[in-house]
Order: C-alpha cells, then structure tokens, then sequence
C-alpha cells in the first residue's frame, strides 16, 4: 500500500474534459511543467497539442477560440433574402417598367 501512494500514477491528476456549452472542445492532460490539449472538435484543431500552465488556462483558450470562431460564422452570414410567396402576382411589366 504504501509503495502505491509514492507510485506518481496514482498521485498525477486525472485527464479534464474541456466543454464550452453543450460542445466538447477536447481534454486537458496532466504532464510535467502542465496540461497539454487535444482537441476533439476541428474549431479546436489551432490548440491540439499545445501546453497550458492549468487546466483553466487551457480552458480559457478554448473559449476564447470558441467565441472567435462564432463571431467569425457570425459576421460572415450572408443576409437572408425575403421569400417570395408561390402564389403571389407577379406582373413582369410593373416590376421592370414602373407601372
């Protein structure tokens, strides 16, 4: 017994899912000098492999990448265009001529 509580295996720190909302960014792992990220998401792809000093700053590059990349799908939408009703009139004379 006393010889498994010296073994570092089963002192170390267990790997830490990372979740932004309902999404699965990828998992902290425990290793010397901090936690390195692997991503489980290809939004997250620019951090896989990286070393964080913490598990939260790990995080909190997670999230920063999440916010970019939404504020990024965000502003590059396409503005949606008005339907047109399949039963509306359509007077191709008024519509290009004005009257």
């Amino acid at each position: 017994m006393e010889a498994r509580a010296r073994n570092r295996l089963h002192t170390a720190p267990p790997p830490r899912v990372i979740e932004i909302g309902d999404v699965t960014a990828g998992i902290a792992v425990p290793e010397r000098g901090g936690v390195r990220f692997f991503s489980s998401e290809r939004d997250f792809d620019p951090l896989d492999g990286l070393v964080f000093a913490s598990v939260e700053k790990a995080a909190k590059a997670a999230r920063d990448r999440f916010a970019a990349r939404r504020a990024l799908r965000r502003h590059a939408a396409s503005p949606r265009l008005d339907p047109v009703r399949a039963d509306a009139a359509f007077d191709i004379h008024r519509t290009a001529y004005g009257r």
